[in-house]
């Protein structure tokens, strides 16, 4: 009888070998012959191998994947490592879970993803790929600057609720503001260079479709004239963009002069079609008494850290 039933499991392990060995010359001879959907073939592949290595690891053990990389590798050649099993595995067992797949990108977006235990955290890396056609490389210089944990945890609640963003949705918390010498005591006048010198890491920290517009824009309020740090557009939400930058911790006067600001550009730069003027304070360091006073949800406060590129 156990002689039975170790024939039974070596033949099923077998039937487990011989679909994945199937499945993966299949994905070969299609990458050679029909270019067009390589990497739609890919995933497919990639995701019914990993399935059904899981299936034959729930039966057989840890040592399948093992197993199954030598025969594969003595058969097929090089590339079937145990990690590379691994990866098809743990590729499968998230993207059954919940993230939906897109072929428009590639089994080495989705590797750099898949040891990530937040789904919700692998959602937003896959649609800020998408969006933005990140390359691989792209990809990891998001990820190493820490851009999903930068997010508010307002903004992740309605990203996992599915609720409509706004503009300051998608603003770091903190902002980095990166410069080449190692971080010392910043003027805002400083700041303000640092930014101008990388504006296009600046409005990347701002997040989608920012545009820059004027520096130190200056404006008349009675008699006297006023400078407003940066003025920003952004096209997707077609509303100008108020930023003030502060050195120093954040006080409830800075409240009362954005809303001047915006106030202004309301009043003499909105097109008819544009939606309300958008306030950002940029501060050392915030202040919740404050931030809970300012209740104008067309205002919003971030901290900034210097980096040192």
């Amino acid at each position: 009888m156990e002689e039975k039933e170790s024939i039974d499991n070596s033949l099923m392990m077998n039937e487990y070998y011989n679909e994945i060995k199937h499945k993966l010359i299949k994905n070969s001879v299609t990458r050679a012959v029909k270019q067009y959907s390589i990497n739609r073939n890919d995933l497919s592949t990639y995701y019914e191998v990993g399935r059904l290595l899981c299936e034959a690891g729930k039966h057989y053990g840890e040592g399948v994947i093992k197993e199954y990389s030598k025969k594969l590798t003595n058969e097929l050649g090089k590339g079937y490592t145990t990690t590379r099993l691994k990866y098809y595995r743990r590729f499968y067992d998230v993207f059954s879970k919940g993230p939906t797949l897109s072929d428009k990108l590639t089994i080495s977006h989705y590797c750099e993803l898949i040891w990530f235990n937040d789904i919700n955290k692998i959602k937003y890396y896959i649609k800020l790929s998408i969006d933005n056609n990140l390359t691989i490389r792209e990809l990891r210089e998001h990820i190493k600057s820490n851009d999903y944990e930068r997010l508010p945890d307002k903004t992740k609640k309605k990203k996992m609720e599915y609720a409509e963003p706004t503009v300051i949705d998608s603003i770091k918390d903190p902002i980095v503001i990166k410069l080449k010498d190692e971080p010392k005591d910043v003027t805002e006048e400083k700041l303000h260079q640092l930014i101008l010198e990388n504006m296009e890491d600046f409005l990347n920290e701002l997040g989608d479709d920012f545009t820059f517009k004027a520096s130190e824009y200056r404006i008349t309020v009675g008699n006297r004239y006023n400078y407003i740090d940066l003025l920003l557009y952004n096209i997707k939400y077609k509303c100008f963009v108020v930023v003030e930058l502060k050195v120093t911790e954040l006080k409830a006067e800075y409240i009362g002069q954005i809303k001047k600001y915006m106030g202004y550009i309301d009043a003499h730069r909105k097109n008819y079609d544009d939606n309300n003027t958008v306030g950002i304070i940029i501060c050392k360091r915030n202040n919740q008494y404050v931030v809970d006073y300012c209740s104008d949800p067309m205002i919003t406060t971030r901290e900034y850290i210097l980096l040192k590129m």
